[in-house]
């Protein structure tokens, strides 16, 4: 028993070996060498094509030839995939397997959104850019608008650091002397017009077109001039079989991206040694105000999803939270949203229901940023680094002078909040009258109401305000949106080969604001409570304590078309018209009309194209079209207004005084933009390469502005009226471009570039005029008067610096500025240490030649990378924080200097100036990514993303300031304001997407 125990014992390694081997003999024959060939329809040899056994990472490429082998079980299934074309999956039964793949039109089928409808993108003959949510910027961002900058040409984005700030945004250029709301796009939201931008949370985004010419943004009438961007949400979808949960947070970290280069207390105190001068404020210190003003901000941004659909109804559901420190330490904001819609069909699907709920609140915590030293910004590098942070008794130190304060004291001792709350309610309906035929109405609520709290302690060293004894200030201000739109659109296709569609519509939209008061009480006990609690205080200073807003309510009736028409795909023409009344302006003027015509020729579609392997897409457009600019606009801009003015004394008691505070203008209307676009969309080499090229010429006319007027005429002084006129023109090219395609590794690339030409064309009219437009005074020190930097000039570009020119040093070490003689306006050869206004002439321009972007995705395999630069090119920028602190009143004032002062102090040498006005061009390292996804758990998660993302790694510029980026927008782009330029940040950011 034990002999047969022990031969079984040695039989078995062999019998293992023996079935190992037959596995190995069966797998072997099993396999097959599979040979093929890849082609297109037009049998062309298609190289690269990707060749890959379904499930396995068993694959190969095409050769040039358009051949490959491959070696793979039969009966096992071959997935083809080439970029250009439809994938195609073939099981295999044979040594031989060749396929011809058919091109993939979804880029020109893709459906675009348009205004009150959609259509597909071969149709379209407008200028529209369409950017998906995973083609945004990622990063730590507030509104949505941010994710846009350098994306979409044309379209000039200024970010900024502060968590509760808002980016500056320019379409095609400045068309507009009016600033705020008047120079910003109007935004859609899921088919809802007007709807404030950071009522969506940027986690909510499906995508976002950008509808750029006048023949696009005409449909939207008097609101359309500064072009329009149309948000659209993620959804539930039909079909689902279960419920989907998507969770994606992120925790980020912020350092300053730059600092500037101050004197320390050890090198102001060399420099007094030096010279033998005499500096205030030295209490044997050595503080570094910057590192103790800035700090390591940290984000936190959570958003939930859950949606789905069963049977007719479709659902979507989400929060968003996001807590954002700001570097300057005690700027943050916190920030809820809340997002829910529900679809159903009824009426055998002939009727789709829709209703939802939006909602935002949140909490904006600020830091001082007014100018006259009394700026965060500004204190901690012009307060003195030889005082410390405290005295010995623990107060703030104080610094002598005037406007001298310690910006720790700004930080604690004057603070503020804002509370907002938003909450929108909306409902949808589209009913299929007949195929074709659908007649939709939409109906949105609006309510909003903010309350910004201030309170200034006892410690507060604020000139003027430090008596109070404790200062509280507290306002409360509501309002409301009605928008309600009717509008049917039919689309129909004839003989298979002429596309008609019709839309037809009307808005009424009825807003109210300003409906609010407020409150300033001062002389408190103690700081405890601040403006929790305004009855602890003491003193009310009567009727100039009370604030209160004036009630306006603006009404809006619209009616508006378009039709358009496809001769097979081929030849395309569309037209659209929007009659828009308003309450806004003058009697005279309350309706106006804004007509659109555009025609397109898919050229790729004519038979003299159809046997040529180059293009496979090539599309002229041509259009023009009229918008209009009212938005910024109050319910009393255009009629005459009286407000309180002081009193007078009647019966022993005091009563008000009212004076005219604005005169009527019953010809008032709203700013009119004609646009004329020229496009050629193109698309070659099998989809690898793809992009656009548009030009432009937009002119605006109109143009608002108060123009001083006699009171012999007029109650009031000025009076608003429509005179002035400007053009921008200009060029923008988008390149998509797929260099690198192979069976795991692939480089998608994505180019813009875009150069606008603005000119101010008339300022005056013979009714109307205007002396002289300055504007952009940096206040420097020790420039009392005339310290502005730029002036709008009929002819010049908006942002065109008029200074004087800077000739250097004397031998006496004051400033030297070059003499013009007053008739010419010529250089006389002469200096002088005093110049005048005659001396002043053009020195630069704040517009920039060139913007620019460039963004580059990779992916391999379960990796993904991108890699965005951003650039301008071509600008000046006027850089007023380094002409402020190389000022010798800096130093008179017991304030410190940059550095570079103390190596060539001068005596004078900071009125506005060429010497201060720099190139602000720039290269930036926006954003860096890189991610790892982790698929197939079994079914319990479908897949996990994490990320780690780094935004504004390195810049490139000769610029000397704190950042190149300085807005753009308004009318006085380009200039560095020392306190209130939020500096910028570079963003670490460890993130996680997971679908349940």
């Amino acid at each position: 028993m034990c002999k047969v125990q022990l031969k079984n014992a040695r039989l078995r390694p062999f019998a293992l070996f023996m079935a190992l081997f037959l596995m190995n003999v069966s797998w072997a024959f099993a396999q097959l060498t599979v040979t093929g060939n890849a082609q297109s329809t037009s049998g062309e040899p298609l190289i690269g094509v990707n060749v890959v056994e379904k499930g396995t990472t068993n694959g190969t490429v095409t050769d040039l030839d358009g051949n490959y082998t491959l070696r793979v079980a039969k009966g096992k299934t071959l997935v083809f995939s080439y970029i250009g074309f439809l994938s195609q999956e073939v099981v295999v039964n044979g040594a031989k397997v060749n396929v011809t793949l058919k091109e993939d039109t979804e880029t020109l089928d893709e459906v675009v959104v348009i205004g009150y409808g959609s259509m597909a993108r071969k149709d379209v003959t407008s200028s529209i850019t369409t950017v998906k949510a995973d083609q945004l910027n990622v990063g730590v961002f507030s509104d949505a608008a941010s994710m846009l900058q350098g994306k979409v040409a044309g379209l000039t984005i200024t970010t900024t650091g502060d968590p509760n700030g808002s980016p500056s945004i320019t379409l095609r250029g400045s068309s507009s002397l009016r600033t705020g709301q008047a120079m910003q796009p109007y935004y859609v939201i899921d088919g809802i017009p007007g709807v404030d931008i950071s009522i969506v949370a940027p986690d909510d985004i499906e995508s976002i077109d950008v509808l750029r010419d006048a023949t696009a943004t005409a449909i939207y009438g008097s609101k359309a001039a500064n072009g329009v961007i149309i948000i659209n949400t993620k959804k539930g979808k039909h079909g689902a079989e279960r419920t989907n949960v998507s969770y994606s947070g992120y925790v980020a970290f912020d350092n300053i991206l730059n600092t500037l280069d101050m004197a320390s207390a050890d090198d102001l105190r060399a420099y007094a040694e030096a010279t033998g001068a005499t500096l205030a404020n030295d209490m044997g210190a050595n503080t570094n105000w910057q590192d103790e003003v800035l700090r390591t901000a940290i984000s936190t941004n959570h958003n939930l999803s859950i949606n789905g659909g069963a049977g007719k109804t479709t659902y979507m559901a989400s929060i968003n939270y996001q807590d954002r420190e700001g570097v300057i330490t005690g700027s943050s904001m916190d920030r809820l949203n809340v997002r829910s819609l529900v679809t159903t069909k009824v009426l055998k699907d002939r009727l789709e229901l829709s209703a939802g709920v939006n909602a935002r609140y949140g909490k904006a915590i600020g830091v001082p940023m007014n100018n006259e030293g009394a700026s965060v910004l500004d204190a901690m590098n012009y307060f003195s680094p030889m005082l410390p942070v405290r005295n010995e008794d623990g107060s703030w130190t104080a610094g002598s002078g005037s406007k001298n304060y310690n910006p720790l004291s700004l930080i604690y001792e004057n603070t503020s909040e804002t509370m907002y709350k938003n909450t929108q309610l909306l409902g949808k309906a589209s009913l299929e009258i007949i195929e074709g035929l659908k007649w939709n109405v939409n109906y949105s609520f609006t309510n909003n109401q903010s309350t910004y709290s201030a309170y200034d302690s006892h410690n507060t060293q604020l000139e003027g305000i430090s008596a109070y004894n404790g200062r509280a200030t507290r306002n409360t201000y509501f309002g409301h949106e009605h928008i309600f739109e009717t509008f049917g659109n039919y689309d129909t296709t004839i003989n298979d080969i002429h596309k008609l569609s019709v839309m037809a519509g009307y808005s009424w939209e009825e807003k109210m604001s300003n409906d609010g008061f407020g409150l300033t009480v001062h002389d408190f006990y103690d700081d405890v409570l601040k403006w929790n609690q305004l009855t602890y205080a003491s003193t009310i200073d009567g009727i100039p304590a009370v604030q209160s807003g004036t009630k306006e309510t603006i009404r809006n009736i619209s009616f508006y078309g378009r039709a358009s028409y496809s001769f097979n795909s081929k030849y395309m023409i569309q037209a659209t018209v929007r009659r828009d009344g308003s309450s806004v302006f003058g009697k005279n003027n309350q309706w106006g009309t804004f007509p659109s015509v555009s025609v397109a020729w898919n050229i790729t579609e004519e038979n003299f194209m159809k046997n040529q392997n180059l293009f496979d897409n090539l599309k002229f457009r041509l259009g023009y079209g009229v918008s209009g600019n009212a938005l910024g606009f109050g319910a009393y801009t255009a009629i005459a207004t009286y407000g309180a003015s002081g009193f007078f004394d009647y019966n022993g008691k005091q009563w008000r005084t009212l004076a005219a505070t604005k005169n009527a203008n019953p010809d008032l209307k709203w700013e009119t933009t004609g646009m004329f676009n020229v496009g050629l969309d193109y698309g070659l080499l099998n989809g690898r390469l793809s992009g656009t090229i548009e030009f432009y010429n937009k002119k605006t006319k109109d143009l608002i502005w108060n123009y001083p007027v006699s009171t012999n005429l007029y109650p009031f002084g000025d009076i608003a009226a429509n005179v002035g006129e400007i053009t921008n023109q200009g060029i923008e090219i988008s390149i998509n471009a797929v260099p690198v395609q192979t069976k795991n590794f692939t480089w998608n690339t994505t180019v813009t570039l875009s150069h606008n030409k603005n000119t101010v064309n008339r300022l005056s009219n013979d009714k109307f005029e205007v002396g002289v437009f300055t504007q952009g005074d940096p206040m420097v020190a020790g420039v009392s008067s005339e310290g502005y930097t730029q002036r709008i000039i009929e002819g010049e570009p908006l942002g065109t610096f008029f200074t004087y020119e800077f000739a250097g040093f004397n031998d006496a070490g004051k400033a030297t500025y070059y003499v013009r003689d007053e008739n010419t306006g010529e250089r006389t050869g002469e200096t002088t240490e005093q110049p005048g206004y005659k001396d002043r002439t053009i020195t630069g321009c704040a517009q920039p030649k060139l913007n620019f972007g460039w963004n580059n995705t990779f992916n391999y395999k379960n990796w993904n990378a991108t890699v965005f630069f951003t650039g301008v090119f071509g600008n000046d920028i006027y850089n007023g924080t380094r002409a402020n602190y190389m000022s010798p009143e800096m130093l008179a004032g017991g304030k410190n200097v940059l550095k570079e002062f103390l190596d060539n102090p001068t005596t004078s040498a900071s009125l506005p100036s060429d010497r201060f006005i720099e190139n602000g061009s720039y290269l930036r390292l926006s954003t860096l990514s890189l991610g790892y996804t982790f698929k197939n758990f079994n079914g319990w998660l479908q897949n996990l993303q994490l990320y780690v993302t780094c935004n504004n790694l390195f810049t490139i510029t000769g610029y000397k300031g704190l950042d190149p980026e300085v807005n753009m927008g308004g009318i006085d782009p380009g200039i560095d304001y020392r306190w209130s330029v939020y500096p910028h940040t570079r963003t670490t950011m460890v993130g996680v997407k997971i679908n349940f």
